[in-house]
């Protein structure tokens, strides 16, 4: 039985969670290739990473239970220029422990829906392929695949590619 939506809190992310946040990106990046950086990022990274976003007047979410710190979820800017302001793009993660148990869902519902009200019309999520968990998630919420790019990205000694879906709010 999934009982993550009774007992998982889903909150505004603080300068006070970077390092959990860190940890949980870092493994990504140091061994995946769903993330493009090579590099782990530090705390101080991190909290500033936060607050940039923060200060962009979007959303950077963390779930959280017992605790524990499960994940994250936040918007960027799509693209600088002023025609692109309603739209944002969007990235999740889990600690690799909290996946499969709806706790992707609980916090991109949450985000979505601030997003919505913060007046975003698109929202874009770029997916480093293979991703089926990734791909699962946004077409669950309704996004639709509108670009692929073949051999974009280098990483761990491969070409890699990147999928674009976009859900209109």
């Amino acid at each position: 039985m999934n009982t993550a939506s009774t007992t998982t809190n889903v909150r505004a992310a603080g300068a006070g969670d970077a390092a959990a946040i860190a940890a949980i990106y870092n493994h990504f990046v140091l061994h995946s290739a769903i993330s493009f950086e090579e590099e782990a990022v530090s705390a101080d990274n991190m909290a500033q990473r936060i607050d940039d976003v923060q200060r962009a007047s979007l959303p950077w979410l963390v779930a959280e239970r017992d605790g524990a710190l499960l994940g994250y979820a936040y918007a960027t800017k799509w693209r600088v220029r002023h025609a692109y302001r309603f739209s944002v793009e969007t990235s999740v993660y889990l600690a690799p422990d909290a996946a499969g148990h709806g706790t992707g869902s609980i916090l991109y519902a949450a985000l979505l829906e601030q997003l919505r009200r913060a007046g975003c019309h698109l929202v874009i999520g770029g997916i480093a392929l293979p991703n089926p968990a990734s791909i699962a998630l946004h077409e669950k919420f309704g996004f639709e695949k509108v670009a692929h790019f073949k051999e974009v990205g280098f990483k761990f000694g491969a070409w890699r590619d990147v999928g674009y879906w976009q859900k209109i709010l």
